[in-house]
């Protein structure tokens, strides 16, 4: 059933200092009270405009990061709908990717998912589609910090990449995952050794603008080359990462022996 109406809306959203942000708490905050139900179809974007007073674009912002969050998922064509709480269709606990060793699962699997999905969104991606990426990307470079913001952001590219696809099932598997497909939103980079927080986001940076360049030029095969390279060199990261942890534990054991 399609909901009708959003609840408790302030008085203005423009006293949030980001308008989406506003517009993402105020929905969530109705998700979390019940006001929205699972299964529930969100208002048409036009209407969403109508009762907040905001543009299309901070609307649909604030459905990507409705959508990092595992809140609501959006089915071209059919709309916007709100999902179960911790919904797992893949039978995945978001809560059980900890260590490096389930980030290192996690990213064999994007591996194996996303290059596809690369190929299909340079092959099918729309203007309207390249814009949204383009705002994500954008998001991305000036949020260069581990925060919720940052990786939102690095969530969100990445959902409308599958979004690109035109195919749901894309869509579906990574918002199952949520946050959990971006390694630095779990795990400590200076921990990891993996340098300074700001010269590894560069690195990861840079990654993200190669794809979203060969989806501009609607190069499928560079996009599908430059996802495999963002993906694996993540994945080459972490895996050195946890080859130093496990030489570190296995020497601390060592001299709690000889101790």
């Amino acid at each position: 059933m399609e909901t009708q109406h959003i609840a408790n809306t302030p008085p203005s959203v423009r006293r949030h200092k980001s308008l989406s942000q506003g517009l993402v708490e105020n929905i969530t905050n109705n998700i979390k009270n019940a006001v929205f139900k699972p299964g529930e179809k969100l208002p048409t974007e036009s209407a969403i405009m109508q009762l907040y007073g905001v543009s299309r674009t901070v609307v649909r912002e604030a459905i990507s990061h409705l959508q990092a969050a595992g809140l609501v998922q959006t089915r071209h064509g059919i709309g916007t709908f709100i999902l179960e709480p911790a919904s797992s269709t893949l039978g995945i606990s978001r809560e059980a990717i900890i260590t490096v060793r389930d980030v290192l699962d996690i990213l064999e699997l994007r591996i194996s998912l996303e290059t596809e999905a690369a190929w299909l969104a340079a092959s099918r991606r729309t203007e309207e589609q390249l814009t949204e990426l383009a705002a994500a990307l954008n998001d991305i470079l000036t949020k260069k910090t581990r925060d919720t913001e940052s990786v939102n952001a690095d969530v969100r590219f990445h959902l409308l990449i599958a979004q690109a696809t035109g195919n749901r099932y894309f869509v579906d598997i990574l918002s199952d995952l949520g946050t959990t497909i971006i390694p630095r939103a779990r795990l400590n980079s200076t921990a990891l050794n993996l340098g300074t927080t700001s010269s590894y986001i560069d690195k990861v940076n840079h990654e993200h603008e190669d794809i979203y360049s060969a989806i501009l030029r609607k190069d499928p095969e560079a996009a599908r080359a430059a996802m495999r390279t963002h993906l694996s060199n993540s994945r080459e990261r972490l895996r050195q990462a946890q080859l130093r942890m496990e030489e570190e534990a296995s020497s601390g054991q060592t001299e709690n022996q000889a101790t």
